[in-house]
């Protein structure tokens, strides 16, 4: 009798809601199983409710000891890691001035240092499959703007550490790629973002909207999916074309 090609598996890490939940569905939908990790527990429970190939790991990305654990739970439910997500993050919007060291380490140790541990637990795991990470920066990372000191450099980093990993992973069939969303229609940007706000990104923005969670979503699919079989080391913009426009002035449009 042949036995049986086990599922591919993915993790997904800041799984419990907004662009990590979307692409845990979309995982989903084709066919992988995922292993939905976050550190709030009551709402990434409340978003793996009555999903069917979903695991729910309840971890703090930025913990060493919390890390290795996940991956061992995931191992033993999966029995393999084909693809790993790093999108947990947080955001933190402070002046230069009022960003505590306190508060810049928070923001590193989840932003920074939470990829570089979840990559490197994984590693036994992806070179068996010769598997896939794809990181999740931010356009914050490619531009500068106001009150993103911690996030905006965190996620900088990461956009580089993507290119480290993809030149030292390559020769085990690792592919390493990033994501950088512009600005996204999440419930956080809802609550947050005011009219002028919003009004100023769309004159900025050329496809003049903000995206969705599911249309980044489909973008880091694609890039863990054989589909980009000969891709690595790069960095994509998901953003209506933010980054490409450069300071061009709305008013002089047209």
């Amino acid at each position: 009798m042949t036995r049986s090609t086990p599922p591919l598996t993915a993790i997904v890490t800041g799984a419990a809601r907004g662009i990590g939940l979307a692409t845990a569905h979309l995982f989903l939908s084709k066919g992988y199983r995922v292993a939905m990790v976050d550190r709030d527990s009551d709402e990434l429970h409340r978003s793996t409710h009555g999903l069917n190939n979903a695991l729910a790991v309840v971890c703090d990305v930025s913990h060493e000891q919390a890390v290795a654990q996940m991956v061992h739970t995931v191992t033993q439910w999966a029995s393999r890691i084909d693809v790993l997500v790093n999108n947990a993050g947080v955001a933190d919007f402070s002046p230069i001035q009022d960003t505590s060291f306190a508060r810049w380490r928070e923001v590193m140790n989840t932003n920074l240092d939470g990829v570089f541990l979840c990559s490197q637990a994984v590693l036994p795991a992806l070179r068996e499959t010769r598997g896939s990470i794809v990181n999740i920066a931010s356009i914050s990372g490619l531009r500068a703007s106001t009150l993103r000191v911690a996030y905006g450099t965190s996620k900088a980093a990461v956009i580089h550490l993507t290119k480290q990993q993809a030149a030292e992973l390559g020769e085990w069939g690792i592919r390493v790629n990033c994501v950088s969303p512009g600005p996204v229609n999440t419930k956080l940007a809802a609550a947050v973002h005011t009219p002028a706000i919003v009004n100023a990104y769309h004159d900025a923005i050329p496809l003049n909207r903000y995206g969705s969670e599911q249309e980044i979503a489909r973008v880091i699919v694609f890039l863990a999916s054989e589909e980009a079989s000969y891709l690595t080391g790069q960095m994509i913009a998901v953003d209506g074309g933010f980054d490409a426009t450069g300071v061009g002035l709305p008013a002089l449009r047209g």
